[in-house]
């Protein structure tokens, strides 16, 4: 409303109207008395086009994305503001109606973006449907952590867009990550005209060929016509079989064209992709061959995978290890897939995971590898790994099989599907037949739990440790809440102390190991489960690279709570330096700002905690806060995490206390 009188949405042209242009494009001829010269003059002044094929309908083309492009060309067409529903004008639906309604479709209400020019008719549209929430982030690299954290707390495709050139580019980070953890994601980006493809025009970039080593699958849409099956299979594609980012770049003429193509049913999208056919069930031979090596294995153990969690598979994961009597170890993105306190749950693994499991994994003879793919950090130096162990490997995708670790029973297939065809095939063992097996097991466990090595128990010297402060984070949320990790040292404490109950209750940048991760990624989090309280761990480090988007937290009210462990290093990069480099610190040294006068800039209540005793009531500040809430862990700056495994060596090469170079 302004000043006397109402505000109206201002007339657009229909698309596709022609522009009258405001001079005729017509020789100058100057006004004179002398006709001769001014034939001559004329003659000699007549107008050149140097737009390449002048007069072609290629060239007419051209010329009409330029004026499109100077926000000067075609637009839905008005609809009043004001009125009811029934009073306002009817407008032809165009291209980006239909990415709205995809969106719908897919039980998606909200989507992380950052407007552009081209993408601007996805924003003119936007009111005419208030069931999607738009939110507003401050750089796309958080947009596509955001629709990536809202993925893995919620099993649903995250989305997110951009516009084309630098705001699409700003997105390949996020994607990047997801593509190696396997998250379904949609990241939709605009581009020039259809017309100008290829023309090196304003902020155009090949951003197909940029993702197209990175995604499951990428479109790029010229025609509105197209938009609801390209938008259909992308959403498919992506959360079916071993799930993954999917890339639609769409040219701002489509997003303008009328249409009124039908959104796909499921079934018409399944059968337009006759070639991604991802196999669901393990093959029935190599069960059996995979029932016969459990029976005969004496000293088994499960790793679970993300797949477990893709699959929602965490009940037959539990029924399966209980009808065979396995202990079960973790991978970092398989946190959750079983609750820690359970007598089978033996832990986290790998490069900085719990001495007991590695070894654990080393004087196995059977190992059953679900929905995992035996990454560097898991394994070690191959060569040396598990050397006593015949390998099982279940995966739904293939090119995992035998990529890494080679293996005795390969089983192609969904990790839930897989686990209820192997249940009725294995004898039930009771726990006296492993008896001696699981008591060695449990003794290395307390041995590994009660060791000092991994910082435990430092807060008694009057310390503020990382590990003891996610431990009260754990413990003051009754273990109920979502836990966002940055990358890092933090990364590798929230991992082994917060004490994980549920599924997808952990999140975490495994493959792509993405600092800046944690506050974005929580905040989708925090959207997609409005009922869990949600924690966002960052070290110093990776909040720095994304703090922007706290003015998100604040402007769209979205309650995560941040933990930021500040030891004024880059914690990870100075452990390196000290035990790997002989301490040779470069770059390891990280100033920041006052944190409490930085949240108070956003208008986040923020506490900050230097000692052990002002731990639990700076967590309970925060919980008390209702809406984002900040808390300023200052830790012991020299504290590393330990176990390690150095780079090049095997779990059976942990380092697991360092006193400097002479060691």
């Amino acid at each position: 409303m302004t000043k006397g009188g109402s505000a109206k949405r201002p007339s657009r042209a229909v698309p596709g109207t022609p522009r009258t242009p405001s001079t005729p494009d017509t020789p100058d001829t100057p006004a004179t008395p002398d006709g001769a010269a001014a034939a001559t003059t004329a003659a000699a002044r007549v107008r050149r086009s140097h737009m390449p094929a002048a007069g072609t309908v290629h060239a007419a083309a051209i010329e009409k994305a330029q004026r499109e492009m100077l926000h000067e060309g075609t637009a839905a067409p008005s609809v009043p503001a004001e009125g009811t529903p029934a009073e306002r004008t009817p407008r032809p639906r165009i291209g980006a109606d239909v990415v709205c309604e995809a969106i719908l479709r897919q039980d998606v209400d909200v989507f992380f973006s950052y407007p552009g020019g081209v993408i601007l008719p996805l924003y003119d549209v936007l009111g005419d449907h208030p069931e999607l929430r738009h939110i507003l982030v401050r750089h796309e690299q958080g947009g596509a952590h955001a629709a990536d954290g809202f993925a893995r707390a919620t099993g649903k495709v995250g989305v997110c867009m951009g516009t084309s050139g630098p705001g699409a580019t700003n997105l390949v980070t996020g994607i990047a990550t997801a593509q190696l953890d396997s998250i379904p994601l949609v990241a939709i980006t605009g581009n020039v005209p259809s017309a100008l493809i290829g023309k090196d025009a304003f902020q155009e970039i090949d951003i197909n060929g940029i993702t197209l080593p990175m995604t499951k699958h990428n479109y790029l849409v010229r025609n509105a016509d197209d938009l609801p099956r390209v938008l259909a299979e992308a959403f498919h594609i992506a959360r079916t079989g071993r799930p993954g980012p999917v890339h639609v770049d769409i040219t701002k003429d489509a997003l303008q064209q009328e249409t009124t193509a039908a959104h796909p049913s499921e079934a018409e999208v399944i059968a337009g992709l006759p070639g991604f056919r991802p196999n669901m069930d393990g093959h029935y031979r190599q069960l059996k061959t995979a029932a016969a090596e459990i029976a005969a294995a004496k000293r088994p153990v499960i790793l679970a995978g993300h797949g477990i969690l893709h699959a929602r598979a965490e009940k037959d994961l539990l029924a399966f290890a209980e009808k065979s009597n396995i202990p079960v170890a973790w991978t970092l993105l398989g946190i959750g897939a079983m609750d820690e306190t359970h007598p089978l749950a033996y832990g986290f693994m790998g490069m900085h995971g719990w001495k007991h499991v590695n070894r654990a994994i080393q004087s196995a003879d059977l190992l059953i590898a679900i929905g995992m793919r035996f990454d560097d950090r898991v394994t070690g130096n191959v060569r040396t790994y598990a050397p006593y162990a015949r390998i099982i490997h279940v995966d739904i995708d293939p090119a995992e099989i035998g990529k890494n670790v080679a293996v005795e029973v390969p089983i192609v297939g969904d990790a839930g599907r897989v686990l209820r065809q192997l249940l009725p095939m294995v004898d039930a063992v009771p726990r006296e037949a492993r008896a001696g097996y699981l008591d060695q097991l449990a003794d290395w466990k307390r041995e590994s739990v009660a060791s000092s090595w991994h910082g435990s128990g430092a807060w008694r010297d009057g310390l503020l440790s990382a590990d003891y402060v996610v431990q009260r984070i754990g413990e003051l949320t009754d273990h109920e809440a979502i836990y966002v990790a940055d990358v890092g040292q933090n990364q590798m404490w929230l991992a082994r102390y917060a004490g994980f109950r549920h599924p997808n209750t952990h999140v975490s940048s495994g493959g792509l190991g993405t600092m800046g991760f944690s506050v974005p990624a929580a905040m989708g989090a925090a959207l997609g489960n409005p009922d869990r309280e949600v924690w966002a761990i960052a070290g110093d480090g990776g909040f720095q690279m994304t703090s922007q988007e706290l003015m998100t937290l604040v402007q769209d009210r979205i309650p995560v709570k941040i933990a930021l462990f500040d030891n004024k290093k880059l914690g990870m990069i100075r452990q390196w330096q000290e035990i790997i480099y002989a301490g040779n610190y470069h770059s390891a040294h990280l100033q920041g700002p006052d944190y409490l006068k930085l949240a108070d800039a956003y208008g986040i209540p923020a506490v900050k905690a230097t000692t052990p005793e002002e731990v639990d009531d700076a967590i309970r500040f925060a919980q008390g806060v209702d809406g984002p809430a900040f808390v300023w862990f200052e830790i012991a700056g020299e504290q590393n995490i330990f176990p390690m495994m150095p780079a090049g060596k095997g779990l059976s090469d942990l380092i697991e206390t360092w006193g400097g170079p002479e060691e």
